[in-house]
């Protein structure tokens, strides 16, 4: 049995924990705050709540795999999970909107044709066709493998993309997401439609590489889940398994350096000086410089930049507390798309404010989140530069730019305006607080192609006996992936140079 210290109490990590624990090992979670779940978090107010990060689940499978392999009761017995449907419903800057279906091509495509006309469908049917590829030829090595020293095997994007005869250039082949919505999608709202969902988990579509084609492959495949009481109510379940696996807890105890001995990580330090000594370590936040002294065993330390500048986004988030019932037939989420989505990017990933940004609408039909039928909880979220490079703890900014996401997204909400009891704005500023990260940026998921930029640090780190989990490593950020990273590090503990990935 092994003593094994855990830095960081995300779902990630906590996942890493309770397979341990199951395994035999004695382990203790190190948490700066007061709390567990990380960016799982949730914020209450005279009756009504919200999820403070994320909203949905896209691969359920993560999780009910963890609960299998950790315990008697499955995800299902332990929180309450729904699909949400339609998944989505989407207001172009034309006018025009469609509401997707959820996890069902055959009537996405139907819808597209109807909303956008005929022949839209197929187009996208024919774009989650070549997703599909892209997903059976990197699954495994994107998210069920450890990432091995070699990156090159996934430095190749895995997008079969179409060839396309361009004047004056020959043929060729969409290498980012842009140029797959403009050349293989044709009619700008799908482009939109495919940039929205890149944006929304922080990539910049003019540069992350068509791969990211992945992200809406899998969200219409696995279809989007919602959890009763919100996602923090997953973070609950994972916290609870840990205990029952006897997993140690102390929160409030911040790690500044991981201890080495002889040549291999030996403990952690925390704030008051003390020492926990340990055989393993796991660091379920952002790798930092300084925290192992002299070195930094994870390579390119906490990827905070991408191809084409600009800092990893954070998230603006407005919480609306509104009186009047959430009307029949309302959607759960709509998103409303930037009427310029070029100016969008450029702000966002050039640290600036977008004057119109895109904003996601989330209105959950779910009783414990609101004080009773005669009122609602809505979440109005953006993609925005993170703290830094814009100063969100200007007071005037934040409720400045908390009604222009309001504006946006009254077009989605009816009378929301008038409806309005309170209103709570969180801004990377609120991120970096209380998960840690740098700037309040928020990771993505880790993609093939680009020659491998798009990576996360691996596991497995140069330091023997260190290990990386959470969305800061691979494969990235997201419930799913982070998820992967603490099966991902328990089987690399557990059955070292054997471990070959998850089954």
């Amino acid at each position: 049995m092994a003593r094994i210290a855990v830095i960081g109490a995300g779902t990630g990590a906590m996942a890493a924990a309770a397979r341990l624990a199951v395994a035999g090992h004695r382990v203790t979670v190190y948490e700066r705050s007061a709390t567990y779940g990380g960016s799982v978090g949730r914020y209450a107010h005279e009756g009504f709540a919200f999820d403070t990060g994320p909203t949905l689940l896209h691969l359920p499978a993560v999780q009910r795999d963890l609960f299998v392999k950790t315990g008697k009761e499955s995800l299902e017995q332990s929180v309450t999970l729904s699909q949400v449907d339609p998944a989505s419903r989407h207001l172009f800057a034309d006018g025009t909107a469609v509401s997707l279906p959820n996890a069902s091509r055959s009537k996405v495509a139907a819808a597209l044709d109807g909303a956008l006309g005929p022949g839209s469908g197929a187009r996208w049917s024919g774009f989650l066709d070549r997703a599909r590829d892209a997903w059976d030829r990197s699954r495994r090595p994107l998210l069920e493998e450890p990432l091995g020293p070699d990156r090159q095997a996934l430095a190749r994007d895995p997008y079969p993309s179409v060839r396309q005869r361009r004047l004056l250039r020959g043929a060729r082949q969409a290498g980012t997401v842009t140029e797959v919505g403009a050349w293989e999608l044709a009619d700008p709202r799908l482009a939109a439609l495919l940039d929205g969902y890149a944006l929304s988990y922080g990539l910049d579509p003019r540069h992350a590489p068509a791969a990211a084609a992945l992200l809406p492959y899998m969200e219409e495949t696995f279809g989007s889940w919602y959890i009763t009481g919100g996602m923090r109510e997953l973070a609950r379940a994972v916290y609870e398994r840990c205990l029952a696996r006897r997993v140690e807890f102390v929160f409030g105890a911040e790690v500044v350096r991981v201890v080495e001995k002889d040549g291999r990580a030996a403990g952690v330090e925390l704030a008051g000086g003390e020492v926990a000594e340990a055989d393993r370590v796991v660091l379920g936040a952002q790798p930092r410089p300084g925290l192992v002294p002299g070195q930094e065993p994870w390579g390119d330390v906490a990827v905070r930049s991408r191809p084409g500048g600009g800092d990893v986004p954070g998230r603006f988030v407005v919480l609306l507390s509104l009186r009047g019932a959430r009307e029949a037939g309302a959607v759960h989420r709509t998103v409303v798309h930037a009427a310029d989505g070029a100016a969008e990017l450029d702000a966002v990933f050039r640290g600036r404010v977008a004057e119109r940004p895109t904003v996601t609408v989330l209105r959950p039909d779910d009783p414990s989140t609101r004080p009773d039928e005669a009122h609602e909880a809505v979440t109005l979220m953006a993609t925005v530069a993170p703290q830094g490079p814009v100063d969100w703890t200007d007071a005037a900014l934040r409720e400045r730019y908390a009604d222009t996401l309001i504006s946006s997204a009254a077009e989605a909400v009816p009378g929301l305006r008038e409806r309005i009891l309170h209103r709570e704005v969180r801004t990377p500023v609120e991120t970096a607080a209380e998960t840690g990260a740098e700037g309040g940026s928020v990771p993505a998921p880790a993609l093939a192609g680009a020659g491998g930029a798009y990576l996360h640090p691996a596991n497995r780190t140069r330091l023997p006996g260190l290990y990386l989990a959470g969305g800061w490593s691979h494969p990235g950020g997201g419930l799913a992936h982070a998820g992967m990273s603490g099966t991902l590090v328990a089987g690399l503990i557990v059955e070292g140079d054997d471990f070959r990935g998850s089954r």
